[in-house]
């Protein structure tokens, strides 16, 4: 039966050059998953692979979207799915990395059809917002959808209140659309989990962020600044750098809470990944990428 490997983890742990090492051993591309790195225009904030990386390796699902455009982890699930009937035509191994939760979980087990939300709903939706404010919507998220309130960022007002307008609507979980139904995949799957320890990982983001910083992110996000309002920018590095521009925080402060913001998602993902007790987990500062081809090997 044909395989997908997918290499996942928290953000900064190394995903990127091992994935590279993997692609190289067994002749294959990379299937991008990460839902920012989808996106055009912004490839330092993303840790986009860079251009020299996507001639050591062919890329997939990367920097395909224009910043305004719709996607969900739905629409990935499909696009996804069709690209694996091309590629197991040349290759019975295909190879998926990223970190982004939702779009790997929708890859695996299948996402359930999201619904549209009516005006009325919407409407009413934004008048609580307004008048009870954001804290209070996020104390009812939590009692109604506990599993979604672990992980969903909570400064983040769009996605608090699209999972409400969702709960609302359907009388269900927002969590419960992540999966639906487990759908069975023509294919298997092997999942590596890449970690490290806590303050290794952390020092890593520190490092990442100031390296982004040196390579040009400000500006890169100042050219963002007048499409802010498009949720591909409602993400950790560009969301502080606006407040900058705002005069909200000097650069200093936006990047301290970029550093800090990134270690607070870092924490998110790896709650969620080692809920899926058929992930084999690899230690990057005691195993290298050869034991990790080697274990692959020995299970495809």
């Amino acid at each position: 039966m044909n395989k997908l490997i997918i290499i996942l983890g928290p953000t900064g742990v190394g995903k990127t050059e091992t994935s590279l090492s993997v692609a190289e051993y067994f002749h294959i591309p990379i299937i991008n998953a990460d839902s920012r790195q989808i996106y055009k225009g912004i490839p330092i904030g993303t840790a986009a692979p860079t251009p020299d990386e996507q001639k050591r390796v062919k890329h997939y699902m990367t920097e395909v979207l224009n910043i305004g455009d719709y996607y969900n982890a739905s629409m990935f699930e499909n696009d996804v799915l069709n690209l694996l009937n091309r590629l197991y035509e040349h290759s019975n191994i295909a190879l998926m990395s990223g970190g982004s939760m939702m779009y790997i979980d929708a890859v695996c087990y299948g996402m359930g059809e999201i619904p549209t939300v009516s005006d009325e709903i919407r409407n009413e939706m934004k008048r609580r917002l307004s008048q009870e404010g954001l804290e209070k919507l996020c104390q009812e998220l939590k009692e109604l959808d506990p599993e979604y309130y672990e992980i969903v960022d909570k400064k983040n007002y769009r996605r608090v209140v699209h999972a409400l307008e969702i709960i609302h609507t359907t009388g269900k979980p927002f969590s419960s659309f992540r999966t639906g139904e487990i759908k069975e995949r023509p294919f298997d799957i092997i999942k590596i989990g890449l970690n490290r320890p806590r303050e290794i990982l952390y020092e890593r983001i520190n490092r990442r962020v100031d390296r982004m910083i040196a390579e040009g992110l400000v500006e890169e996000a100042r050219k963002m600044n007048g499409l802010r309002s498009f949720n591909a920018l409602n993400t950790v590095g560009y969301k502080e750098l606006f407040n900058y521009f705002d005069g909200v925080w000097d650069l200093e402060e936006a990047i301290e809470r970029i550093k800090g913001n990134t270690r607070r998602y870092c924490r998110k993902q790896l709650t969620w990944f080692k809920k899926d007790k058929d992930t084999k987990w690899f230690d990057l500062e005691t195993n290298n990428v050869k034991e990790i081809i080697n274990y692959i090997v020995g299970v495809v």
